[in-house]
């Protein structure tokens, strides 16, 4: 039996809908920054429904909007990009949404007010609209309004089609939400971790080590001033005291190095590479000071990868390139060791790229077996 042309044409919308929806939820899944989900759900929602404005509205304190996500059927950018900020009030849909927290419609644009309004019949050329709220665990966070500019009123089941897409911006926010939070706890406990070792830094160069200079330079006054018998046991025990000394500064550098905080990001991998075990090449292409939190993380991704690279790469050498021309540090570690790290299996490179992370950065890994290791760090300046 053949089906009904209505029952045949809803069956194609469902599939239509469906596809639209899997489309948008794979984003959502994969963690994409929310702009790129605006701009999706904007784009699926004006083609699904065959409208001819898409805006994405989000609700701003002190009574503002701001326009999040836009598409235009003609292709042609909006009279109000996103970005683009107006006050809440009047007689217009984003108002009657936002006010009640319930879908609202204007079958025509008669009597609207408001600068959102104004800005939606004069600038957009809106004839009907229909705005659907969004709420983000259980606040409300804007509206999703399409429009048409032709003169005819959008369908009954507007408001009910746009529901499901609100629901995955809902839920691309909140997981935006989660991940800054996230991202903002793990930067301050870095941010504390850091200070400490500045702390115990400064601690141990103005205090213990202080002494031990102190304490070496009255062992030799007494060895000059001693008969010569005694003279051999004291100089033994300066030795010692000096190996005391060394140590700690060993310690201390190796906890925050001074020239770091001193003179910045260039000249403490140099002295990394005087130190290291493995011959370093350095091509450092910036002179410029860092906010301090990147030259931490900077030099402490090179000691480390440094530390890997003599005892577990068995590397011959290591090229070290830093650049930072705009507004992110560039630094990619190479050397000619084994290769064969993966982080997937928990090896040391796991928390490497937690702390990357942790300022925002990234990390990429290339390590084929018997080619070397290639570290690609990016944090934002």
């Amino acid at each position: 039996m053949d089906r009904d042309p209505a029952d045949q044409a809803r069956l194609r919308q469902i599939a239509e809908e469906q596809a639209a929806l899997r489309r948008v939820a794979m984003l959502v899944a994969r963690g994409e920054p929310p702009e790129a989900v605006f701009a999706a759900v904007a784009e699926e929602v004006g083609g699904l429904l065959e409208v001819d404005y898409t805006v994405l509205i989000r609700s701003d304190p002190e009574d503002m909007i701001t326009v999040v996500g836009g598409w235009t059927a003609t292709g042609v950018a909006p009279p109000s990009p996103v970005g683009s900020r107006f006050e809440v009030g009047g007689r217009n849909v984003s108002t009657l949404t936002l006010r009640t927290g319930r879908p609202a419609r204007l079958d025509a644009y008669v009597d609207v007010t408001g600068s959102i309004g104004n800005t939606g019949a004069d600038d957009w050329g809106f004839r009907s609209s229909v705005g659907v709220p969004i709420s983000v665990e259980g606040r409300p966070w804007g509206l999703l309004l399409v429009a048409y500019t032709r003169d005819q009123q959008l369908p009954a089941d507007t408001e009910a089609r746009l529901a499901s897409f609100t629901e995955l911006v809902a839920t691309a926010v909140a997981n935006a939400d989660s991940r800054a939070q996230l991202m903002a706890s793990r930067a301050r406990i870095v941010a504390a971790a850091d200070e400490t070792r500045r702390r115990i830094e400064r601690d141990l160069h103005d205090g213990i080590q202080q002494q031990l200079v102190s304490l070496i330079l009255d062992l030799r006054q007494v060895q000059a001033a001693v008969p010569p018998g005694v003279q051999g046991g004291l100089s033994r025990i300066a030795e010692r005291v000096t190996g005391v000394f060394d140590q700690v500064r060993e310690i201390s550098h190796g906890i925050h190095p001074a020239i770091l905080s001193e003179q910045g990001l260039s000249p403490a991998l140099k002295g990394l590479a005087r130190r290291s075990a493995v011959p370093v090449e350095l091509d450092l292409r910036t002179g410029r000071r860092l906010p301090d939190h990147v030259e931490v993380a900077a030099y402490y991704a090179v000691s480390e990868a440094l530390t890997n690279a003599a005892k577990h790469a068995r590397a011959s050498a290591v090229h070290v390139e830093l650049d930072a021309p705009d507004a992110t540090l560039r630094l990619a570690i190479r050397d000619d060791g084994i290769g064969g790290a993966d982080p997937a299996e928990g090896s040391g490179l796991t928390g490497f790229r937690d702390r990357i992370e942790a300022v925002g950065g990234t990390l990429d890994v290339t390590s084929p077996a018997r080619s070397g290791t290639t570290l690609l760090i990016k944090i934002p300046v």
